[in-house]
């Protein structure tokens, strides 16, 4: 009980104060940490998202498209696969005597590229996959 003309706070009230203000500094000190670790994930997409189309602007660059599988490391912790793999083969229509050798009209083929960036973090495995589609000349022997 309080006396007249005692003023302050009494230890419960003073205990009460300091449950709150540790409650509210625990709530604010676990939104900044997920904070943090939302910036960090999202900068890791970023990153595997310009490898990714960097890899799919590659494809087909100085060398023909082929069927093929390919994988390897990309480094900061990140690897790549990569898929080309061939969707359909068609003729070219005839347009102004535009025929290949052999006098037949030339024949393309449209490729299925999928690139699949990964990384560890947070203990498990993230990953990003791009597809893409593009002509390139039909391999020999295609029907």
């Amino acid at each position: 009980m309080r006396l007249r003309g005692q003023s302050g706070f009494t230890l419960l009230e003073v205990l009460v104060a300091l449950v709150i203000a540790t409650l509210a500094l625990g709530a604010l000190f676990s939104g900044a940490v997920t904070g943090l670790r939302s910036v960090n994930l999202s900068g890791h997409y970023m990153q595997a998202v310009s490898r990714a189309t960097s890899h799919l602007a590659a494809v087909g660059i100085g060398s023909p498209l082929v069927a093929s599988k390919q994988e390897g490391d990309d480094g900061g912790g990140f690897r790549w696969q990569l898929s080309v793999r061939p969707l359909a083969t068609a003729s070219l229509p005839d347009q102004a005597g535009a025929l290949g050798r052999h006098g037949k009209a030339p024949r393309v083929t449209l490729y299925a590229i999928s690139v699949i960036i990964a990384w560890r973090m947070d203990g498990g495995l993230r990953q990003v996959e791009l597809e893409t589609q593009k002509i390139g000349p039909a391999p020999p022997g295609t029907p």
